[in-house]
């Protein structure tokens, strides 16, 4: 269980900020900032001043909010070395093994490439809690732009070994229609069935449905469960033509 505060900041369309402040250390960093506006209200809000912005890949929906919570309260911003060229805000690269930090609480970096080349992971082992960015979504893994179902299976190989307790926080609130896939792709899946039921009733009154945890995505994501590259593939085309 960890002590870190996690607050959800729904920008745009559908993309969902985290910000996360240590109440021990009174440190604070955001997670994929799409836009500067609503992190900096929450933030203030609540009395808290962002040192860190730590983004899983380059694009604009992560990025967007970059240079003015930089400028507003002098944040360090941490990103993938392999997507440098594309954050031109990006003050710290990190790779696969490295290490960042809030107060105490310490993450590993894990390059999960596919969504884009250089994208990355936040894993805190010791909290129980990962940061996938457009990697892992609930039900669903982000489309492969950059890279392909290889590199996407080995990715979804990696994060189901992570324990089944571990909360995942993705960035976009993908998962009805990551659902209604999920149950075309799986029809016999009881474990989907049941969970579309808690989410369609949380999305018609508004409410979140992320973040998940790894033994949820166990149980129903098509592409964690996916027994090869080539199944995956398989799926990753059929869920882009879905119109279910």
């Amino acid at each position: 269980m960890t002590d870190l505060e996690i607050v959800r900041v729904t920008a745009l369309s559908d993309n969902y900020i985290w910000l996360v402040h240590d109440p021990v250390s009174d440190e604070t960093m955001v997670v994929d900032p799409a836009e500067a506006a609503p992190v900096l209200a929450e933030a203030d809000r609540r009395g808290w001043r962002i040192g860190a912005i730590w983004n899983t890949h380059w694009h604009p929906d992560h990025t967007g909010g970059n240079a003015a919570i930089k400028e507003a309260h002098g944040a360090v911003v941490t990103g993938p070395a392999a997507e440098a060229a594309r954050i031109p805000t990006l003050d710290v690269a990190v790779g696969e093994g490295d290490t960042v930090t809030l107060g105490g609480h310490v993450a590993t970096v894990l390059e999960t490439p596919g969504h884009t080349a250089g994208h990355i992971t936040f894993h805190f082992p010791g909290d129980a809690i990962v940061f996938t960015g457009d990697t892992l979504f609930a039900m669903g893994c982000g489309r492969l732009f950059e890279g392909d179902a290889a590199q996407m299976f080995a990715n979804m190989q990696r994060l189901a070994a992570l324990p089944a307790a571990t909360i995942v926080y993705c960035a976009h609130e993908y998962t009805q229609s990551n659902g209604r896939f999920a149950r075309a792709a799986e029809p016999g899946n009881a474990a989907i069935i049941e969970r579309m039921v808690s989410v369609d009733a949380a999305r018609a009154s508004g409410e979140p449905t992320v973040p998940t945890t790894i033994a949820l995505e166990q149980a129903t994501n098509p592409f964690l469960r996916a027994s090869s590259a080539e199944e995956l593939a398989d799926r990753r085309a059929a869920k882009d033509a879905f119109r279910g």
